[in-house]
Parts: C-alpha cells; sequence; structure tokens
C-alpha cells in the first residue's frame, strides 16, 4: 500500500508537468491535479469537505451575486496575473452594491499542454488574494479541452454579498449637480498588459492597479452612505465607457474637467506612444462614485484616508442634458464629446 501511495504521489510533477487531457477526465490525474494546485492554494473547511457544492450561512438582509469570466492575455502582466485578477474583479462586482463579500467561486478551462508550474503560481496568487481580502473560494470546477481549442487559461467566477441596511446604490440614480468622483489615477491596468503582451518597456515600471475595493467602499459608504447615488468600476472601455453607460442609464449628462482627471505621467506617455485614449482604458483596482454634492466632500475625505485612494479626485459633475452626452473640458481650454469606445481598443484585457 505505501509503494501504491508513493507511485500517486509521485506521478503529480508540478515543477515539470503540463495539463493533459486525463486531467479533466475526472479520475487519478484529475484528483491529483485539483488536490495538489487548487484544494492547496484556496484551502479552507468547505473545500475540504470534498463536496459538488458548498453549504454556507449568510446574515440576514439583501444579497447581491454576480458573475464573470476572464480571459487576459498574457496571463501574467506586471502587477498580477488572470489569478489575482478574477478575483480582484469579482469582488468589486459585488462592492459596487456597497456589500460585503462573502464568498467566491471558482472555474477554470485550461488548455491541454498548459504548465503545471504556470497553473500553480496562479492558483497560488488567487487563494492569496482571497485570504488577504477575507472572501474565500469554496467552491469551483475544473475542465480540460483539446491543444489549440482555448488559449492556456480560462477563468471564470462567481461570488455573493451582502448589502448593508438602507443603502441602496442604482445605475439610475445619478442627478444633475451631483459629483463624480475617481478613486486613483486611470488607465494602469490597460497599459501594463499591452505593455507585457507587445514586449514593450518603458524608463519606468507601469504594473496593474488590480486590488480589491470593499475595504475602500466599507470607508466611502460609513463616510456618506447616504448621501451616494451609485458606483462602478471602470474596467472594459475605462471612464468613458463607465460615464456613457451611468448617463444613459440615469438619462443625465455629464461635465468633466481633463485637467481634475488624475493619471501617471508614464501611463499618459504609453498612451500618446501606442496610440491609445487613456479614457478607454481598462482599470482593475479603481471605482468611479457619483455622490450628492451635500455629501462629496465627505465621501472624498473618506477616500483620501485609505491605502487605495491617495489620488482620489472629484473630476466632474453630473448636468441635466437630454441627448446624455459625456463631455470633456480640455487641458487646452476646449470642449469634446467623450463618447463610447468604437471596436476593440485592446483586446483580451481582463
Amino acid at each position: 500500500m505505501n509503494m501504491m501511495i508513493k507511485a500517486y504521489k509521485r506521478k503529480f510533477d508540478v515543477a515539470n508537468g503540463r495539463i493533459d487531457l486525463s486531467h479533466g477526465a475526472g479520475g487519478r490525474a484529475m484528483g491529483q491535479l485539483i488536490e495538489g494546485i487548487f484544494h492547496k492554494a484556496f484551502d479552507n473547511d468547505w473545500l475540504r469537505a470534498g463536496n459538488d457544492q458548498s453549504a454556507f450561512s449568510v446574515p440576514g438582509g439583501r444579497m447581491v451575486m454576480t458573475t464573470d469570466g476572464y480571459v487576459v492575455s498574457p496571463p501574467f502582466f506586471p502587477g498580477g496575473n488572470i489569478g489575482t485578477l478574477a478575483v480582484h474583479g469579482t469582488i468589486n462586482d459585488i462592492a459596487m452594491a456597497g456589500a460585503v463579500p462573502l464568498y467566491l467561486s471558482a472555474s477554470f478551462i485550461i488548455e491541454e499542454g498548459f504548465p503545471l508550474v504556470d497553473l500553480e503560481r496562479i492558483a497560488d496568487s488567487m487563494g492569496s488574494a482571497s485570504r488577504e481580502a477575507g472572501v474565500p473560494i469554496i467552491t469551483g470546477d475544473t475542465k480540460v479541452v483539446e491543444r489549440g481549442k482555448a488559449d492556456g487559461v480560462f477563468i471564470s467566477t462567481a461570488g455573493i454579498g451582502m448589502v448593508p441596511d438602507g443603502l441602496d446604490l442604482r445605475s439610475d440614480a445619478a442627478r444633475p449637480g451631483d459629483a463624480v468622483i475617481i478613486s486613483g489615477s486611470i488607465g494602469d491596468h490597460g497599459v501594463a498588459v499591452m505593455s507585457k503582451r507587445e514586449n514593450l518597456e518603458f524608463d519606468t515600471d507601469i504594473v496593474s492597479d488590480s486590488a480589491a475595493l470593499h475595504g475602500l467602499v466599507a470607508d466611502m459608504v460609513a463616510a456618506g452612505g447616504a448621501h451616494i447615488r451609485l458606483m462602478r468600476d471602470p474596467t472594459r472601455g475605462g471612464i468613458a465607457a463607465t460615464l456613457n453607460e451611468i448617463a444613459s442609464q440615469s438619462r443625465v449628462g455629464f461635465r468633466i474637467d481633463e485637467e481634475a482627471i488624475p493619471m501617471k505621467p508614464e501611463v499618459a506617455a504609453a498612451c500618446e506612444f501606442l496610440g491609445l485614449d487613456p479614457l478607454n482604458v481598462a482599470n482593475e483596482g479603481k471605482l468611479v462614485a457619483v455622490v450628492a454634492p451635500e455629501g462629496a466632500d465627505a465621501v472624498l475625505a473618506a477616500i483620501h484616508t485609505h491605502p487605495l485612494g491617495a489620488e482620489a479626485a472629484l473630476i466632474g459633475h453630473v448636468v441635466a442634458d437630454d441627448n446624455y452626452f459625456v463631455q470633456m473640458v480640455t487641458s487646452f481650454g476646449g470642449g469634446r464629446i467623450v463618447d463610447w469606445l468604437s471596436g476593440e481598443q485592446l483586446p483580451r484585457i481582463c
């Protein structure tokens, strides 16, 4: 029996192994993959139970749920990887409702030939990110597809959270006169991924801003929850898409100030070099908040006291506009319409 156990363990060689179809066939190899990588990385009581689902208790009140898929290319980039992105992105979607995230699930589609050491690195980073956020990954699934039927690894996630009593943030709640606040500099994630994809080198490191925002949101809600109309994380399409979407849903317009929008000089330079509009570039650790004018100072002050909000700024206001335009006063004193992104500026960004 001991020889059989040793043989069982010896076959799972993470350092030199690659995914093959047997890892998704439901047999011993699949069990080794799940135990040797995912259970080790995500370790918690729910996963140790070994069920096809996880039962859990939640406090009473309104719940939120989200689901998302991550296909970023390349899967590793400065400041993170597809795994940390999946954890942070799912937590942030929950947090934008003002909710406290509770649990996550993760599903993997892995291409035959994908290095086990890379999969372990992704899983370990997901486990670390979920533990740092205090939001465990309690269930999941793994599928393996033939070589050429995927691109390395894709991750699908879902998450649930609880909304504090009395808080109801809705995308149609923006009103003329409301303040528009962004929690920090824009464009970091998209430029970091693009620089890695294109093997570009800059004088200074540009890293993804990928981060879990629920702690920041909790501080904002505590400081001025009654005045917060809505929050969004400006991921694909950047703040341009986010503001246009809110304008359409709330039937208002926006007037923003280009000079007020925080952006790192190296990101601005990279966008100019690559021919990108930074307003369209994805962010993975920033939020946009629309706040009633009487609460804007308190909310902005709360953001500034959080480590993820040091560069936060009030960048404009909601205006009445039957056309639902997002208008920007440029740094040269002129004006332009900030429209939706046409086409795909940065494919496979998240």
